[in-house]
């Protein structure tokens, strides 16, 4: 159905989207201080870019895909099921993981180099701990977001590389938060950096998988409910960790400028290119 350069596209996509964890451990041992206004705008961009994907191009998607083979009506009752299920989906994973350790839970950039968290965390053996359990945490919310942008790259390659885009955005933050208690628990950077590489690589793992069991499977139907389920992860991840987290390393309205500033460049490329 798919060539091998269409399917070596979307693994690659889904790769690099991954791997931006490790841009974010580079950031923390290299930065004398993040750029927190920086992070803001891009987050809020990464959720504007996602969400207008999502209401705009993939949940279309999915209403033709689902309408042509169960006619209009039925096609889109089946098409926004799709879309609450991808966010109840999503939501169980979330809550699965505790607050503690969950990385979509707001955490300040630089809090973990401060005097409370100093504290809190005194054994190195805590922080070593923190860190592996957040990396696995992460590495669980990624697999998801690795089917959804990989098979939004399999279908539509300029849609997915966008989608990737912005994934690979807000992995920066992820990474940060894994390689930090790593590297204060050790003080080895490649151990650090090797943790919060290894927890981006779910996101192509997601991906892989998901082609492994459903391609044989695939038909226009379940292309349809995939597009669903992909733009409801991709509009609750945006709304339940972004936005906030583009709120916590920035003033409010930096966090809103990105968001415009996402939607009005997606919504360009998609008017000029798509």
């Amino acid at each position: 159905m798919f060539s091998f350069e269409a399917l070596g596209y979307a693994f690659g996509l889904t790769l690099l989207a991954g791997l931006a964890t490790g841009v974010g451990s580079a950031m923390a041992f290299f930065a004398r201080k993040t750029s927190t206004k920086f992070l803001a705008i891009s987050l809020g961009f990464s959720a504007g870019v996602m969400i207008y994907v999502s209401f705009m191009e993939i949940l279309p998607k999915s209403f033709t895909a689902l309408s042509h083979v169960y006619g209009e009506v039925q096609g889109r009752w089946y098409s926004v099921a799709s879309l609450f299920a991808g966010m109840l989906l999503i939501g169980v994973i979330d809550k699965l993981v505790p607050s503690y350790e969950n990385p979509h839970e707001n955490m300040s950039v630089e809090s973990l180099d401060d005097e409370t968290k100093a504290q809190e965390f005194r054994r190195r053996s805590t922080l070593l701990r923190t860190g592996l359990i957040t990396a696995g945490a992460i590495a669980l919310h990624n697999f998801p977001e690795g089917l959804a942008t990989f098979f939004s790259a399999l279908h539509d390659p300029k849609l997915g590389l966008a989608i990737a885009g912005a994934i690979a955005i807000h992995n920066i933050p992820e990474g940060i938060a894994v390689s930090v208690p790593v590297y204060y628990a050790t003080h080895d950077r490649k151990k650090a950096f090797l943790f919060s590489f290894l927890s981006g690589l779910a996101e192509p793992l997601g991906g892989l998988i998901g082609w492994i069991f459903l391609s044989s499977f695939m038909s226009e139907s379940l292309l349809g409910i995939l597009f669903g389920l992909v733009a409801g992860i991709m509009v609750f991840i945006s709304l339940d960790e972004l936005l906030p987290a583009s709120r916590e390393y920035g003033e409010h309205h930096l966090s809103m400028y990105g968001l415009v500033g996402g939607m009005a460049v997606m919504a360009l490329s998609l008017l000029l290119f798509l």
